[in-house]
């Protein structure tokens, strides 16, 4: 028995297995998981309130019933291709923010303990003579969301650096300075998703670039790690096998280990292109949960 948390991040079901029954048989009898991370891709927080309850609701009895727990909702792929929180425009800010207001109701929907994912990027144009005044800004929506969030009965905000210079944070030193800023005026704790293809994204941190700078500055702070096979020149989200991809599982378990990070949730994030056969996304699924349950131990 691994001492491991692991499970999955639901992204590799989009457009596939939307129905809840589909993705709790498949996660639990298939791939033999029980702990989620629920993709906003399934589920979109813009959909009219009636009807994202109603399979909100659908989507939670499905999960207790297979035995499943969705641990966080999180941001998505289509979420992600917008600025966010950190539009330059202030009615595509308003609506950067409503978003997250309704994200955080669906997550609270769903049954979930806690909402994330990246919060937003600036324009070209914004990034950097605007960097500044969009921070200020984006410290107050996330104090927002916080209180939202714990309000809804959520537990944390999960925030995810991402490798790229106009989004926030991005790198060690603007996640700490994040923390630092927020410090006691949160109602809920912020807390980081660390992605191992982020955190070594080699453009960006160098060759030379190892976990070990983030755990050593963020250690507790990490609430979540995501999981994913990479070449470190991309933010690949290969699953195994793949000959592209070289990212040891084994030396990351071990790694978390010396740390004492190896009791946070470690969830596989893997896509797929969209023309991809369902047989052989599933075969890569299959092996790649089967490949990362056997090394993390």
């Amino acid at each position: 028995m691994s001492e491991f948390h692991f499970g999955i991040n639901l992204g590799f079901a989009t457009k596939r297995w939307p129905e809840p029954e589909a993705w709790t048989a498949l996660v639990k009898e298939t791939l033999g998981l029980d702990l989620v991370q629920f993709t906003f891709d399934l589920l979109d927080p813009w959909w009219p309130a009636a009807d994202r309850r109603l399979l909100a609701h659908k989507t939670q009895r499905a999960a207790a019933a297979a035995g499943i727990t969705i641990h966080s909702a999180f941001v998505g792929l289509a979420s992600y291709t917008y600025n966010g929180l950190l539009h330059p425009e202030p009615a595509g800010h308003r609506a950067g923010l409503e978003w997250w207001r309704r994200a955080v109701d669906l997550a609270a929907e769903l049954g979930a303990s806690a909402i994330g994912g990246p919060l937003g990027g600036m324009s070209v144009n914004s990034a950097p003579k605007e960097r500044e005044r969009l921070y200020q800004r984006l410290l107050e929506d996330v104090r927002s969301i916080t209180e939202w969030a714990a309000a809804a009965g959520l537990q944390e905000l999960l925030v995810e650096p991402t490798p790229l210079t106009r989004e926030i944070p991005h790198q060690i030193a603007d996640s700490q300075q994040l923390l630092a800023d927020l410090d006691g005026t949160t109602a809920t704790p912020v807390r980081y998703v660390l992605d191992v293809g982020h955190a070594l994204y080699q453009p960006l941190y160098g060759v030379d670039a190892t976990l070990a700078p983030w755990l050593e500055a963020l250690g507790s702070q990490i609430g979540v790690f995501h999981l994913q096979n990479t070449d470190f020149q991309s933010d690949s989200h290969w699953g195994w096998p793949d000959a592209r991809g070289s990212f040891d599982v084994a030396a990351f378990a071990a790694t978390l280990r010396s740390a004492g990070l190896n009791t946070t949730p470690v969830f596989l994030e893997v896509f797929y292109p969209f023309e991809m056969t369902d047989a052989a996304l599933l075969d890569n699924i299959t092996q790649s949960v089967e490949h990362c349950r056997r090394l993390l131990r």
